[in-house]
């Protein structure tokens, strides 16, 4: 097994660091290039899963808003506004993934229903077959669902 395989398999943080120096004195022909590439590739795909999860519990709690407006309580709320302001600062770190949103959209909206299905006890079918909020209203900071 070649060294540097060892190292990522055995210690990942000491990989990392080893890797991170030989980036900074120049020394490219040591660094273990395919994990890198394996290991930016692997966190630009959890940014984008930390957006269809922050977006899948928004869109949650804005349909429990709507579809149950006697039960609205400030938890609501206040993790409506959470979730707002996490994925727009998930969007300000990494502007590339607005333009995944609409794409991202009908993956997040699937998990809303089943999650506000399950906390609300109603039946998933009760839900609209599409997303009823544009990505503009799902990020409005002043769009609560009536």
């Amino acid at each position: 097994m070649h060294k540097a395989n060892e190292v990522y398999n055995q210690d990942f943080y000491a990989w990392a660091m080893q890797n991170a120096q030989l980036l900074r004195q120049g020394r490219f022909s040591e660094i273990d290039i395919e994990h890198i590439a394996e290991e930016l590739e692997s966190m630009g795909k959890s940014e984008r899963r930390e957006l269809i999860s922050r977006l899948s519990v928004l869109i949650s709690h804005l349909l429990k808003w709507l579809f149950q407006p006697g039960l609205r309580s400030n938890s609501w709320k206040y993790t409506i506004e959470e979730q707002r302001r996490a994925v727009t600062d998930l969007l300000e770190d990494s502007p590339s993934l607005y333009h995944e949103l609409e794409d991202r959209l009908a993956k997040a909206y699937t998990n809303a229903v089943l999650q506000a299905a399950r906390e609300t006890g109603m039946d998933k079918t009760h839900f609209p077959e599409h997303c009823p909020f544009s990505v503009g209203q799902i990020l409005d900071e002043d769009f609560w669902p009536n």
